[in-house]
């Protein structure tokens, strides 16, 4: 196990990208540039060869797994974006309108999910990962990724806010000496 990595592809540019919508469970396809963000993913992992490949089912995270190489990922939804409730395609400066001290990390979305129901989501994944021991990819979404990574090296759930993560890049979860640790983030080919 102290070998294994994960890596960890968020999805490439959508239109809400560009505004700034919260995007979580809308099906928002991918730009042009996104596909080609994608596509160029394909080069990251010509010497990382994985084992296993997941996805969340939303078409952005398909079709990115599908352009880097991974047609055949098999699809979570443990990989879902954050459900934003009411606050599913807007942004956060029209939230900070009427909520002037929203943080999602800390406040989670009315009618959606807080980082501590999108954590423990992750931890089921995190856990299949870890008992197969084998290196794996997921193909997903910038939040969700975030908290994934804030469980992975054993933060409580508001640390995933301390993870910045662009559309379209590669970051690395593994092991240093049996001790979880991240060997690398946003990642571009």
């Amino acid at each position: 196990m102290s070998a294994m990595r994960v890596y960890l592809a968020r999805h490439g540019e959508t239109e809400w990208t560009l505004s700034e919508q919260h995007t979580g469970r809308t099906d928002i396809p991918l730009t042009e540039h996104g596909r080609s963000q994608a596509a160029e993913l394909r080069g990251l992992f010509a010497h990382r060869p994985v084992e296993k490949a997941f996805t969340s089912p939303l078409s952005r995270a398909v079709e990115s797994a599908a352009l880097a190489g991974f047609e055949d990922a098999q699809t979570t939804d443990e990989l879902l974006e954050f459900d934003y409730g009411e606050y599913e395609g807007v942004t956060t400066a029209d939230i900070r309108q009427e909520r002037p001290d929203w943080y999602l990390w800390r406040d989670g979305s009315p009618g959606g999910e807080t980082p501590a129901d999108v954590a423990a989501r992750v931890g089921h994944l995190i856990d299949r990962l870890r008992s197969d021991g084998v290196d794996a990819v997921l193909f997903s979404h910038g939040h969700v990724l975030r908290a994934l990574t804030a469980r992975w090296l054993g933060l409580g759930p508001e640390a995933g806010g301390l993870f910045g993560l662009e559309t379209a890049t590669l970051s690395t979860l593994g092991y240093e000496r049996a001790v979880p640790v991240m060997w690398g983030w946003n990642f571009r080919a």
